[in-house]
């Protein structure tokens, strides 16, 4: 008997080229599309709704032949991942709703409705690879890089388990981009020319403020502005703890600059939208006080505010994909490290201590910004993460 894959279907050419791959390899395939979000509120115009990716995905499956589902998952959606978003905001963090997306929905809520209809594996189109091995009599599944430096996106799925593992399938991981528009052409699939979907998983593009001001209220507030040579840059850091601490400015440092409407519309490096003018060079978000409801700014891409050279991740928040791999209280390691999607990996030293995860850069780095994921890799092996605690 055919080993069943349901595959998420999105509407895009990555899934699509995914599900005609496997049943080029045999597999039993079904299709299964998940709507996940109602609401247009903030979407920009021209943003392609749910319903044009569910015709997409139905155009695919008829041109695959393959049998189609459809599942509304919407509820848990904005429970997850929506809710989550507002309450990190309102924190003044910056959460990545499509890591908590990859989590909780298409590789937890998802994976559910794929085994009510029998599935023995879970594919998606994500550019990355899995692999297992054995430890000690004991299958471990190692979550690899995609192929493709350009498209990988194994960043986006640091935090899966090795159970979420067990069922994952990544058919396209190990290609290139344009092997995948080319194999889409080739088979005449209806998403062959169609462009990448951006913005907020299933939301999509969104200008942000509009979106959050459904839960969270504009308020007038100060823009402060700290000059690059601000004696805090100059202060010395005596231990780990200190170092992860991101400055801190208080309501004498620094002249005002202008106003905003609500320090938890704003994160740190953030440029647009600050509306202040008349500067040399380009002021930049260095930090928001959603306490005081004041943002924080510089001038130039090379402000000293914008660099640090360490952060903080709670003893709870630290996950790993492999936890035979997992650090001991006291022990130190070097790894590859990310903390957004597409940035070059990083040199680092990772220091469990009993209050958590330390992550010392050999470089300092540009906006490391609270309740966004770091990542750590040991080359292309992607090890665990954490969310940025400070």
């Amino acid at each position: 008997m055919k080993e069943r894959v349901v595959i998420g279907l999105s509407g895009g050419v990555d899934s699509s080229v995914a599900a005609y791959l496997l049943k080029e390899q045999g597999y039993d395939v079904v299709g299964l599309f998940m709507r996940n979000w109602h609401d247009t509120t903030g979407t920009l115009a021209g943003d392609c709704p749910w319903y044009d990716d569910q015709m997409f995905a139905e155009l695919v499956v008829k041109r695959l032949d393959i049998p189609f589902h459809y599942v509304d998952l919407s509820g848990e959606y904005r429970k997850r991942v929506v809710d989550y978003m507002f309450s990190e905001y309102e924190r003044g963090r910056t959460p990545n709703p499509d890591v908590l997306c990859n989590r909780e929905i298409k590789f937890d809520v998802f994976l559910k409705e794929a085994l009510k209809l029998g599935a023995d594996r879970v594919a998606t189109g994500h550019y990355c690879r899995r692999e297992e091995v054995e430890v000690n009599g004991k299958t471990m599944y190692r979550l690899l890089a995609g192929s493709d430096p350009n498209k990988d996106q194994s960043y986006f799925l640091c935090q899966l388990s090795q159970e979420q593992l067990r069922y994952a399938m990544f058919p396209i991981g190990g290609m290139l981009k344009p092997e995948v528009r080319r194999i889409a052409e080739e088979q005449k699939l209806a998403t062959a020319k169609r462009k990448d979907s951006q913005g907020i998983c299933f939301v999509g593009k969104v200008d942000l403020p509009v979106f959050l001001q459904q839960k969270l209220k504009a308020k007038k507030g100060d823009i402060m502005e700290i000059p690059a040579d601000w004696s805090g840059y100059r202060a010395e850091k005596h231990d780990l703890a200190e170092l992860a601490q991101p400055f801190a400015y208080s309501g004498d440092d620094g002249v005002k600059a202008g106003e905003h409407n609500g320090a938890h519309f704003y994160t740190i490096g953030q440029r647009k939208g600050l509306n202040v003018g008349g500067r040399p060079e380009p002021l930049f978000v260095i930090a928001t006080d959603v306490e005081r409801n004041v943002i924080y700014v510089g001038q130039g891409a090379e402000h000293p505010g914008l660099y640090r050279r360490a952060l903080h991740i709670r003893p709870d928040e630290i996950h790993w994909i492999r936890p035979d791999m997992e650090m001991a209280v006291g022990e130190q390691r070097d790894f590859s490290i990310r903390i957004r999607y597409r940035q070059p990996l990083q040199k680092g030293t990772l220091r469990r201590e009993a209050d958590g995860m330390y992550v010392v850069f050999e470089q300092p780095q540009r906006g490391v910004t609270a309740g966004q994921f770091a990542a750590w890799y040991d080359g292309d092996e992607l090890m665990g993460s954490g969310v940025i605690d400070a």
